[in-house]
C-alpha cells in the first residue's frame, strides 16, 4: 500500500470545529441515535453533485433520510445475478430493513451525467462509449429514454427533459423490486420523482399519468 496521506487542514479544522459546537450542543442526541439505531422516514436517492444537498433543501435532522447518492440519482432494474449492486443494495436496505415509507428520487438542473448519457447517445463521446468506462456503462441505465428526447430541438429543454426522465426511468426501475412493489401495492410504500433546478431553488414533483413535472 502506498504511504498514507494526513487528512487535509480544512477538512480536519471543520471536523474540529463541528465537535466543539454542533455535537457539543446535541451530544444527547447522537448517544441516543447511536444506542437506539436509525429510525429513518424516508430513503432519499439523490446525485452526487456537489451542489446538491438534500438535507438541506429539505431541512432534515441526523437520522431523518436514509441517503443514497451515486452518478444522476439512478436506480438499475432489479438483477439477482449475484454481482456487486451498490445501488440495489441501499434499495433493498432502506425497504426490508428500516421498513421506510417513502422512497424518492431527486433529479436536479445541470447534471453532468445526464449530459454525459447525451452526449454518448447523440456520438459526441467515444471515451464514455469504452466497455472501460464506469460513468458510460453507468449512464446505459438512461439510454432507453433518449428516443423520448431525440427530436426536441431545444437544447436547454432536451437535457432538462432527459434529467427529468432520469427520475422518471429509476421509478420505474424500482418497481421492478419484488419488495418494493409488493409494499406499493398494499400502500406502506410510496415512490416519488422531483427535479430540482440549482440555479432558481426550484423544485418539481412528477406527477405519474401525465407524464410530467408540476411546480410545488
Amino acid at each position: 500500500m502506498h504511504r498514507v496521506k494526513p487528512l487535509p487542514t480544512f477538512l480536519l479544522q471543520r471536523y474540529q470545529g463541528w465537535k466543539a459546537t454542533t455535537y457539543a450542543e446535541n451530544s444527547a442526541w447522537y448517544r441516543r441515535l447511536a444506542n437506539e439505531g436509525q429510525r429513518p422516514r424516508a430513503m432519499l436517492i439523490s446525485c452526487c453533485d456537489s451542489r446538491v444537498q438534500v438535507t438541506s433543501i429539505f431541512g432534515a435532522d441526523q437520522g431523518e433520510f436514509f441517503i443514497h447518492r451515486n452518478i444522476a440519482n439512478l436506480v438499475p432494474p432489479y438483477e439477482p445475478d449475484g454481482d456487486h449492486h451498490g445501488t440495489s443494495a441501499a434499495v433493498e436496505y432502506a425497504v426490508t430493513v428500516l421498513k421506510v415509507a417513502h422512497i424518492v428520487v431527486l433529479g436536479h438542473s445541470n447534471c453532468g451525467g445526464v449530459q454525459g448519457c447525451l452526449d454518448m447517445c447523440e456520438g459526441r463521446a467515444p471515451d464514455l462509449e469504452e466497455k472501460s468506462s464506469f460513468v458510460g456503462r453507468w449512464m446505459d441505465i438512461l439510454r432507453p429514454k433518449y428516443a423520448e428526447v431525440q427530436d426536441v430541438e431545444d437544447k436547454a429543454a432536451q437535457v432538462r427533459r432527459l434529467e427529468q426522465l432520469a427520475v422518471v426511468i429509476s421509478m420505474e426501475n424500482l418497481m421492478t423490486f419484488p419488495f418494493i412493489e409488493s409494499r406499493v401495492n398494499d400502500g406502506s410504500l410510496s415512490v416519488h420523482g422531483l427535479w430540482h433546478d440549482i440555479s432558481e431553488g426550484g423544485m418539481s414533483q412528477f406527477m405519474g399519468k401525465t407524464l410530467d413535472f408540476q411546480p410545488v
